[in-house]
């Protein structure tokens, strides 16, 4: 992979790709799906844009989600993501493991801060709307070793 990359981050599916998501997620030169996937349909739709790299979340049961791990390490350009799908089960300092961006999802409500030199990103739902929450994806553009994300709300 070359240094210059663009990331698409999408959670919490549920089940349901909405079109409006594949769209917002076009072109990427990666997906990162941070868990609650909801079912392999979802996966495929993903694979059909881009490379998809997924996490297992907590409604990912059955033979197809076994597959998938509880977390990830990704290397993006010159970056090291690390992908979970709730960060409250998060085991280590991403910092002093060495990662400089954390991806997760569960919470359903989006976030991009940084924290002791660590990008952490949670793109919201893509999925069924939850409570007043927003229905959004998140985008990455790494170069070299500089990081740039930005929330994008889909209009659903």
């Amino acid at each position: 992979m070359s240094d210059n990359q663009d990331v698409g981050i999408i959670s919490d599916t549920h089940g349901l790709m909405r079109v409006e998501a594949i769209e917002a997620l076009k072109p990427v030169d990666l997906i990162l799906h941070a868990g609650d996937i909801g079912n392999p349909q979802v996966l495929k739709a993903l694979q059909a844009v881009a490379p998809v790299v997924a996490v297992r979340g907590n409604v990912d049961k059955g033979e197809w989600a076994q597959k998938l791990r509880d977390w990830e390490v990704v290397e993006v350009g010159a970056l090291y993501v690390y992908m979970l799908h709730d960060l409250n089960e998060i085991e280590l300092s991403p910092a002093e493991a060495g990662f400089q961006i954390v991806v997760s999802g569960h919470s359903h409500k989006p976030l991009i801060e940084e924290r002791g030199g660590v990008l952490y990103i949670n793109p919201g739902s893509a999925g069924p709307r939850r409570f007043k929450l927003p229905v959004s994806i998140a985008r990455l553009q790494v170069s070299g070793e500089s990081a740039n994300a930005q929330l994008v709300e889909l209009s659903v």
